[in-house]
């Protein structure tokens, strides 16, 4: 029977990803801190941190996962009506802490969120290592859209994203695949469905399938060729 591992603050390494329960799916270890070093180990072996604020830390691995091909998002007839009218401006990492805090705001159907200040603190110190990025949508110089994440094992790992108007978080994801794909990444990390993001284009892989790309070397190898400073960014 799989056991829950306790983690400790001075800990920085993971049980093995087949030690995850299936009951919630995924979840392999409590406890513990979201120091930078133990968020990068996280993210290369397949882990991510996800709970609420009044509970502790919870470090997760589902199986299946769920992914975005970046050369597979969908576009209905009516978004790529939309993409023709070229109404936002989109760049990279321009703003990062202002899309955390937007992506820390509840929905309109929930009282709370999970991305506590803890969460935005580790998150804002991964974006000055440079492992961190976001994608800002921006109309008339306001900011309307966005999506943060982690970029690990040629792997773009998101982690949220919001939307004040029709389609901002949506032409910040598109846009973002497209300019992975560009520079050769070829997945965008989901972690788990949800209907919105599979009617973008998104589906579910095997655990196994997801942690031998992020061990392949060749895609690692080619990770140092990607620009990540500040810069506008366009799609097609």
């Amino acid at each position: 029977m799989a056991q829950l591992t306790i983690l400790h603050d001075d800990e920085v390494g993971f049980p093995p990803v087949s030690q995850a329960l299936t009951d919630p799916n995924g979840l392999l270890a409590i406890g513990g801190t979201l120091g930078t070093a133990r968020l990068i180990n996280a993210y290369e072996q397949g882990i991510f941190p996800w709970y609420n604020e009044d509970e502790p830390v919870m470090w997760w691995s589902p199986d299946p996962r769920c992914v975005i091909y970046t050369d597979q998002f969908s576009v209905n007839r009516s978004f790529a009506r939309f993409l023709k009218k070229r109404q936002f401006k989109i760049t990279l990492n321009h703003a990062f802490d202002q899309v955390i805090e937007q992506c820390a705001q509840p929905r309109p159907y929930q009282q709370e969120t999970w991305i506590g200040d803890d969460i935005i603190k580790s998150y804002q110190n991964l974006h000055q290592a440079g492992i961190a990025h976001s994608v800002e949508v921006w109309l008339d110089d306001q900011l309307v859209g966005g999506v943060y994440g982690i970029f690990v094992g040629h792997t773009f790992c998101g982690e949220s994203m919001f939307s004040r108007v029709t389609n901002g978080s949506k032409t910040a994801l598109y846009t973002l695949c497209q300019w992975l794909n560009k520079h050769q990444v070829t997945m965008v990390d989901c972690q788990v469905p949800n209907p919105h993001l599979m009617s973008l284009g998104a589906q579910e892989i095997s655990r196994q399938q997801f942690i031998s790309h992020l061990n392949c070397v060749t895609l690692r190898q080619r990770q140092t060729n990607i620009d990540w400073q500040p810069q506008e960014l366009s799609y097609e």
